[in-house]
């Protein structure tokens, strides 16, 4: 079956966004993470930050990069919710290691921050609906 297909099939809420806004969303969020991420790693080699600053960034790349794979190819919905959440805890995380040396870095990442608050959401309610 279509990942598409297959996604339509879930039990969602009634207030979910369809495919082509959450496409929409993330087409606007990727470029201000990639500015902003890419800053911090480049200040990093740059040797002005420590790399221990780089950890969340790095994580929350990974696990913003694998959520697709495991929610749409695997089609696994428990671990396409523990994924988000990783997700979440991490921008907080890299917001707050980022905050004393580039605060810009930091308040960039709010709108990814509520995007993926409201994401976590319809996760765990997709997942807890189709179980």
């Amino acid at each position: 079956m279509p990942w598409l297909e297959w996604y339509n099939s879930l039990a969602k809420p009634s207030w979910t966004p369809p495919p082509a806004t959450i496409g929409l969303i993330w087409t606007i969020l990727y470029p201000i993470i990639f500015v902003s991420f890419g800053f911090v790693f480049i200040q990093a080699i740059r040797r002005r930050i420590p790399w221990q600053v780089t950890v969340p960034f790095a994580i929350n790349l990974l696990a913003n990069l694998v959520f697709t794979h495991i929610q749409f190819g695997m089609r696994n919905l428990p671990l396409a919710a523990m994924d988000i959440l990783v997700v979440w805890t991490t921008i907080i995380w890299l917001a707050v290691a980022i905050w004393p040396h580039y605060r810009w870095v930091s308040l960039a990442q709010i709108p990814y921050f509520i995007w993926v608050s409201l994401a976590t959401v319809l996760q765990l309610s997709i997942t807890w609906n189709n179980r």
